[in-house]
């Protein structure tokens, strides 16, 4: 008989007896008698020494209890979007307790500590972008986007938008939707600038000459759709504002623990996922997307989303939270409202206020510098395969795109092989863009390790040398 375990009151001797007696037994071991010996453990189950993280330790235990293929059970280098990044145990934690995952929004009665949670990931989240005005998060990366590109027309009256052709495909699709149709009337038009070949990055010339009176908005990523970081962002948003245009720009949150925000040049909306902090990865749904502005009533009045605000009560020391703009939101004005909203992916605000707590601006930049180098090292190492090389590699944060064409084989062919060696391959980009045929986006984060990267190397070789 094990020692009981001070937490778990049945496993007293006691407590154990008297649920065997309850059930007409005497021994626990007869209740698993109707599973067959080969499908049960023995109890010589290897230790594995030497585990220093919780991550680590969980991706031992998922990889024992799964079956199948995932990014839990493979060596994942897929991107392009949804990242593979370390969620904190806190964080499932603090979203799964019953008075945060169970609270229904619309009541006042309703909130044990969700409006506190809201606001604290406001306002975290402003401080990272350097903006003061945010919304609760929409669906997706790709819809803050349409939305803020839905904004920018409203506030300007004008209906034509730019963007660059190197978009993440998923991502213009999404644009698209919310840029309407014309047949329907209140449409906008989304016009595609080039990006430089040399560089990767937006070709500013090409933008200074689609800009015109009729442009509402220019919007650009950092780092974009090929893991490139735009090196000359304070040029693009001149260009814009010198056309009577907003300047929108795209981030992934992890990047700006080391990178200056796109505000600090002038941006006016700045917009990304929120999936990188602390929300899983997960088939279907929404992982969340934010929209920031600076606290301007000119922008404000234009967020389709719901915003909390803390004010002082009429009691001395006292302060209570509530929806700001409420009235101007769907919720508030239904189909009158500045854009259609929902509430799915609310839960996931409170994730990210306490993975962003949980950092805190030293542990952001010490992810962010984590992130580059393992990026930037195992682009190196990909490099030099024989056949293989690695386009923009002085630009990447933690994705870059890699050239299988001088191999022989195609993307499918090479991420088919790797499976076979346990490892997801980066994401296929052929097709998706004319310069990318025989192409690979891959991303590195903090969770791939050194022995990661040697097995993807090994494997690598043997692959391209079939």
């Amino acid at each position: 008989m094990s020692p009981s375990h001070p937490y778990m009151a049945n496993s007293a001797e006691g407590s154990r007896q008297a649920l065997l007696d309850a059930i007409g037994i005497t021994d626990a071991d007869e209740l698993f008698a109707q599973i067959p010996a080969d499908h049960r453990s023995d109890d010589n189950v290897r230790r594995v020494a030497g585990i220093r993280s919780e991550y680590e330790l969980r991706r031992l235990i998922e990889g024992r209890l799964r079956g199948g293929i995932s990014t839990d059970s493979h060596v994942s280098f897929l991107g392009g979007g949804y990242w593979k990044h370390h969620v904190p145990a806190l964080c499932d934690e603090i979203a799964s307790r019953p008075e945060i995952s169970t609270s229904v929004w619309g009541t006042p009665s309703s909130d044990h500590g969700r409006n506190q949670a809201w606001f604290e990931f406001a306002s975290q989240l402003g401080a990272l972008v350097d903006l003061e005005f945010v919304g609760l998060p929409v669906y997706s990366w790709g819809c803050a986007a349409g939305h803020a590109l839905r904004m920018a027309a409203r506030m300007t009256g004008r209906r034509v938008v730019l963007i660059p052709d190197n978009i993440d495909r998923e991502r213009r699709l999404v644009i698209d939707t919310y840029a309407g149709y014309r047949e329907l009337g209140g449409s906008i038009e989304v016009r595609e600038v080039p990006v430089d070949e040399a560089t990767g990055t937006l070709s500013v010339d090409a933008l200074e000459r689609a800009l015109g009176d009729d442009i509402a908005a220019v919007y650009v990523e950092t780092p974009n759709s090929w893991g490139v970081i735009e090196h000359d962002i304070a040029r693009i948003v001149e260009a814009a504002h010198a056309a009577g245009a907003e300047a929108i720009v795209g981030v992934d949150p992890i990047s700006l623990g080391g990178l200056a925000s796109p505000a600090a040049f002038g941006a006016d909306i700045v917009v990304g996922s929120i999936q990188p902090l602390g929300i899983h990865l997960n088939a279907g749904g929404g992982v969340g997307g934010f929209i920031a502005s600076r606290d301007e009533e000119r922008y404000a009045r234009q967020f389709p989303t719901l915003q909390v605000s803390i004010a002082p009560t009429i009691r001395g020391g006292e302060r209570a939270f509530g929806m700001t703009l409420f009235g101007q939101s769907s919720y508030g004005a239904r189909e009158l409202g500045n854009d259609w909203t929902g509430n799915s992916v609310y839960l996931w605000a409170v994730r990210a206020a306490v993975y962003l707590a949980l950092l805190g601006p030293a542990g952001m930049r010490e992810l962010a510098e984590t992130v580059a180098s393992n990026a930037r090292r195992t682009a190196e190492l990909i490099g030099a395969v024989p056949g293989v090389s690695v386009r923009y590699g002085d630009r990447i944060f933690k994705e870059f795109v890699v050239d299988f064409s001088a191999t022989g084989r195609s993307v499918g062919e090479i991420n088919a092989a790797l499976l076979e060696h346990g490892i997801l391959g980066g994401h296929d980009l052929t097709g998706s863009h004319p310069r990318l045929d025989g192409c690979a986006l891959y991303s590195v984060t903090e969770v791939i390790s050194e022995a990661d990267v040697r097995q993807l190397i090994s494997a690598l070789e043997e692959v391209v040398a079939r």
